[in-house]
């Protein structure tokens, strides 16, 4: 045995990131050779692998809340981060820590030999790992992008879940539905469960599944919930529950629990729960950076909405939560992102846009931002960061208005950390 390449996770993490292998290499290949050398492609336990362009985190939060109120101990892989890499993989709704992953690298290194794998290879073969040395009952894995040829996707997944499908990272996936649709049934699996929370589901998906013969049931279609006077009331088949509504933000995120429900029904013979943990799963689940609220003068709001429908959602709750005051909008983007489209699709709630710079792969400056964004209602202003962007809208800030930062990840990040 060879001693470790690095001792702490942050080299890990900096070496991963400065190998050759380009940010984003889709393919299957190399996480099957490393993960079979490991033992890593056959877990003991269930695995629902979540895919889907938006709402991804929401079902996988929603299944985690539910599941851990039953006892179950849950093994958790989400990306991207907002502040902290262990953010990435969680058990029993805790962080994993530095000792664990750099165990996991060190392996994963050995075993690989000189085959190159990507930044979010190596973290999904880690996540992989630490859930089978720490035993879980289950893993929840979330796609990091399209699904057929997604790292997460080595794993053959006892329920498939794609949430919904819309445009984002065309340049890999596709320019219209039918294409990222086809792209993200790639994780559904011959014979077993596979639940679509997308109301209108491209035809590419339904052929799929019906081409390898996937148990496909479709929001809408084969379950459903509907608000109640108390709640909502979960409906599939003959089966109804009557359970308290989410606690996440949006009347979206209806739609992400009846799905995240659906999946744990076709689990149910092998990881069985009550309704209490159900209602207890749905009280209690929440997602950083999803219309997280922080706290004023002036009151902030979160979201890391970087796509279309995204921004369509962040406009419908900031509409169904109005302040007296403007929102002022603290906005970046990566260059694959369909700027001008989310800029449409919020400029109707902005009261004003301070647009950044982001330094890091594909981000854009300020003025390329600015123009991107194209004609806007509200006016714009531009800043060479986001933490100077962030400083002006709060400085600028009336009595009565709120602070909107989104438009990426990245973006989001900046604002968690200024409020730590």
């Amino acid at each position: 045995m060879n001693r470790p390449r690095f001792d702490t996770l942050p080299a890990w993490l900096e070496w991963q990131q400065s190998l050759s292998l380009k940010e984003i290499v889709l393919g299957l290949e190399r996480v099957r050779t490393v993960g079979a050398r490991l033992e890593l492609l056959h877990p003991s336990c269930p695995v629902i692998t979540v895919g889907g362009t938006n709402g991804k985190g929401s079902v996988i939060a929603l299944l985690e809340a539910m599941l851990r109120a039953e006892g179950y101990k849950v093994g958790a892989f989400t990306s991207p981060h907002l502040l902290r890499y262990n953010e990435r993989v969680r058990i029993a709704g805790v962080d994993v820590d530095d000792a664990l992953f750099c165990q996991a690298f060190d392996a994963i290194d050995q075993a690989r030999d000189d085959l190159p794998l990507t930044y979010f290879e190596f973290g999904t073969l880690a996540a992989l790992s630490i859930f089978a040395t720490q035993a879980v009952d289950i893993m929840l894995l979330e796609v990091g992008m399209g699904g057929r040829l997604d790292a997460v996707n080595a794993i053959d997944a006892d329920v498939a879940v794609v949430t919904t499908v819309d445009i984002d990272h065309a340049e890999w996936l596709g320019s219209d539905r039918e294409s990222i649709g086809r792209e993200k049934a790639g994780i559904l699996r011959a014979t077993r469960p596979a639940i679509c929370g997308d109301r209108q589901p491209p035809a590419s998906l339904c052929e799929y599944a019906q081409q390898i013969g996937a148990r496909l049931s479709v929001l809408g279609r084969d379950f459903e919930a509907c608000p109640s006077e108390n709640g909502m009331v979960w409906q599939a088949g003959g089966m109804r529950r009557e359970l308290p509504l989410p606690a996440l933000s949006g009347a979206f995120q209806l739609d992400n629990a009846a799905t995240a429900l659906a999946a744990l029904d076709a689990l149910a013979p092998r990881l069985p729960l009550t309704d209490a943990a159900y209602a207890h799963g749905l009280r209690a689940a929440h997602v950083a950076g999803r219309y997280q609220r922080l706290p004023g003068p002036p009151p902030m709001v979160c979201d890391v909405a970087h796509n279309s429908q995204a921004a369509r959602a962040l406009a419908s709750i900031l509409r169904a939560d109005p302040v007296p005051g403007r929102n002022l909008m603290v906005f970046s983007a990566l260059a694959d992102k369909d700027i001008p489209a989310i800029a449409y699709a919020l400029d109707t709630v902005a009261g004003h846009w301070f647009v950044a710079g982001l330094d890091a792969p594909r981000g854009l400056t300020a003025d390329d931002v600015a123009e991107r964004l194209g004609t806007v209602r509200a006016g714009v202003s531009r800043y060479v960061d986001v933490a100077t962007a962030l400083a002006a809208a709060r400085a600028s800030a009336a009595s009565g208005d709120r602070v909107v930062v989104c438009g990426s990840f990245l973006t989001v990040a900046v604002a968690l950390s200024a409020s730590l």
